[in-house]
């Protein structure tokens, strides 16, 4: 037989009993269910059975103490998550639905934009801090701040920028960065190179981004989205823009970076932003050394003239007035050449020089002195005149395009910044060049003089340009004062050249200036605006942005009378080398002089006697027979409206206007005939 025990039979339930034997079945069934329960397989069917598992989560915080008493904290089951995680297949019901919607909306709790502002400062902060600590290694947080800059927040983009711009100034070197391939990126370099390799390459690609940035947000998108947001964070924007251009004008993107600050000064609306660029490229040009960023800047300022077609605020072409290369450049050029240095050659045999005994160790060691100066002028990057010289010229150049399109354009806004840029420029302007000026001033007169004939069909077509151009700031030509300043230019361009040089070699007619400036004494004299300027007809504003960021070089602001004594100096008072004015020019301009002190206001006639005195002071013995009637040289009748300077015949008049200003109520006209009536006696 074998070991395995036999098969249990069931056993059948009793037979239903009587009523009267109720209880005895059912204590026999229990007994039984019992005595065969211990028999069954328990763990098996209880493993079969089809149930759901519940993961309750640890419990890992401590009891909290409350009024009761320590109580455990409840823990938040995770089931319900993992049941409804196929809501999505429709199994969950909608109250899983809004417990799910509840909780993404805590997630996402709504901050105020005070407590925006406070995190992101500390965020700034934080991250200013650990670059500046140290910055190879944290080098990576410029992209950060990038990733900040974009924020919905405009106190939080300003916030950035200005974060930026404090950052990269730290960190920018004192070199230009050449970005590399990827080829180059490869090459096998030691651990110390790599690291500075990637530390310049994410500098370079950060600082690049950071000002595209700034050029995106200097330039609003439309004039619809012009608001005050988008106003503040442009001049936000072109702040950074002006402080990188001061503080590294050597590095990376300038040219992005000029492209901002003269986009603006390209604007006509003057305001806080356009004041600062002007002042930013008038710092550069004086600060800037080597002269390669001012050239740059003058070489985009010229294109951006030229396509504005000359329609720009007159401060811009100032700046050009500002050039280091007015006072440290030495050569003379032109607006299509530049001279050339001429090196003094010694005619004859050379002395030979005296040498001075060494020994052989003295000269080994004088070598090896020159060789490690040479090194360090190289790691210096000391920048030689030679390149300097040759960075200048070419600036002026650029200078002289600009000027002499504008005067070919007849710019009637910018016509007084060129004559006198052009008069500031003349020691500088090349020989060749003085043709092509004098004829353009030529012009400009014989133009001047035309509209003084016609006034009243030059006052129609003035009205009918204001009515095409929409450019409300336009002056009103004033022809007077043009016609001084090219009077002023064209004698300025002959005495800023080297006086020997100028006597001999040039040889210039001026007639024509001095002849215009002789017909239009009278009409200057009984100017009422003799004394105010072109920009001075009305009280400044005192909300003005010139008025609260006065420029240095005051340019075209002299009043009338200032320009008419500037001209008469040029004419009667040359420099000593050219002193050749002949007696008839003198007598009939001291003439006409003293006929217009008549009709001019004080403080004009006390300038105007004060030129006399220095006139009669130098030419006393050429012009006193107007003074002394005894010593009449002319015959017949002086005639004051004769254009012609030798045809009014000067010596057949007197100097009767001194005696009616001996009776002027001012103590200083008085004084003043009296000291050229002196001067005159002591002449003879």
């Amino acid at each position: 037989m074998s070991g395995v025990p036999a098969a249990k039979r069931r056993r059948l339930s009793p037979p239903p009993q009587t009523d009267a034997a109720d209880s005895l079945p059912t204590k026999s069934h229990k007994a039984s269910f019992l005595a065969n329960a211990a028999k069954w397989d328990l763990e098996q069917d209880y493993e079969q059975r089809p149930r759901k598992l519940k993961k309750e989560k640890e419990n890992g915080r401590l009891p909290v103490k409350t009024v009761d008493g320590w109580e455990a904290p409840t823990v938040v089951p995770e089931a319900k998550n993992e049941e409804h995680s196929d809501s999505f297949l429709g199994s969950g019901d909608e109250n899983a639905e809004e417990e799910g919607q509840e909780e993404v909306v805590e997630e996402t709790p709504k901050v105020s934009l005070r407590q925006q502002i406070v995190e992101a400062k500390e965020e700034l902060a934080r991250i200013a801090s650990l670059v500046n600590e140290d910055p190879e290694e944290h080098i990576g947080a410029l992209k950060t701040l990038g990733a900040l800059a974009s924020s919905n927040n405009a106190t939080v983009r300003k916030l950035t920028l200005m974060t930026q711009l404090a950052v990269y100034k730290d960190l920018i070197p004192g070199y230009r960065i050449r970005p590399l391939s990827e080829e180059n990126m490869t090459d096998k370099v030691s651990k110390d190179v790599r690291k500075l390799r990637n530390f310049e390459q994410k500098l370079v690609s950060g600082y690049q981004a950071y000002v595209k940035d700034l050029g995106k947000l200097s330039k609003p998108s439309g004039p619809r989205s012009y608001s005050e947001q988008t106003a503040s964070l442009a001049s936000v924007a072109v702040t950074c823009a002006c402080n990188l251009l001061l503080a590294v004008p050597h590095f990376n993107f300038r040219g992005d970076l000029f492209q901002i600050v003269i986009g603006k000064l390209s604007m006509r609306r003057v305001d806080k932003d356009f004041a600062l660029c002007r002042e930013t490229l008038e710092k550069l040009f004086e600060q800037d050394e080597d002269g390669n960023a001012t050239l740059d800047a003058v070489t985009m300022l010229t294109k951006m003239m030229k396509a504005k077609d000359y329609h720009f605020d007159e401060s811009v072409l100032n700046t050009f007035l500002h050039l280091r290369l007015l006072s440290e450049l030495s050569i003379k050029a032109s607006y299509n050449s530049v001279d050339k240095v001429e090196d003094e050659q010694y005619a004859g045999k050379k002395l030979k020089q005296k040498r001075e005994f060494r020994t052989k160790k003295l000269r080994k060691q004088l070598k090896e002195n020159k060789k490690i100066e040479k090194e360090m002028e190289q790691a210096d990057a000391v920048v030689s005149h030679e390149e300097r010289d040759r960075m200048q010229s070419e600036t002026l150049k650029m200078v002289f395009v600009a000027y002499f399109r504008i005067l070919k354009a007849r710019s009637q806004k910018l016509m007084g910044a060129v004559l006198e840029g052009l008069a500031k420029y003349s020691h500088l302007i090349n020989q060749n060049f003085f043709g092509d000026i004098l004829e353009a001033l030529r012009d400009i007169i014989s133009t001047a003089e035309l509209s003084a004939a016609a006034e009243v069909d030059d006052d129609e077509e003035s009205e009918e340009d204001e009515d095409d151009d929409d450019d409300d700031e336009l002056p009103e030509r004033n022809i007077t004062r043009e016609s001084l300043l090219c009077v002023i230019t064209a004698f300025a361009l002959l005495q800023g050249q080297d006086v020997a040089k100028a006597a001999s070699t040039l040889k210039l007619d001026l007639s024509f200036f001095i002849t215009h400036l002789y017909r239009t004494l009278h009409a200057v004299s009984v100017n009422p605006d003799v004394e105010l300027s072109a920009k001075s007809l009305h009280l400044p504003d005192p909300h003005a942005v010139e008025a609260q960021t006065p420029s240095t070089n005051k340019v075209n602001v002299q009043t009338t009378i200032v320009l008419l004594i500037r001209s008469l100096s040029s004419v009667l008072l040359p420099p000593t080398a050219l002193r050749a004015v002949p007696p008839v020019r003198i007598a009939a301009f001291c003439k006409q002089l003293m006929t217009i002190s008549l009709h001019l206001p004080e403080k004009s006639c006390t300038a105007m006697l004060g030129l006399l005195n220095q006139v009669t002071k130098a030419h006393g013995r050429k012009v006193n027979a107007l003074w002394i009637t005894e010593e009449r040289r002319g015959d017949g009748v002086f005639d004051a409206l004769k254009p012609e300077i030798e045809g009014s015949n000067p010596f057949a008049g007197t100097v009767w206007e001194g005696e009616i200003l001996r009776r002027h109520y001012c103590p200083t006209i008085r004084e003043a005939v009296v000291g050229i009536e002196k001067n005159v006696l002591e002449a003879k």
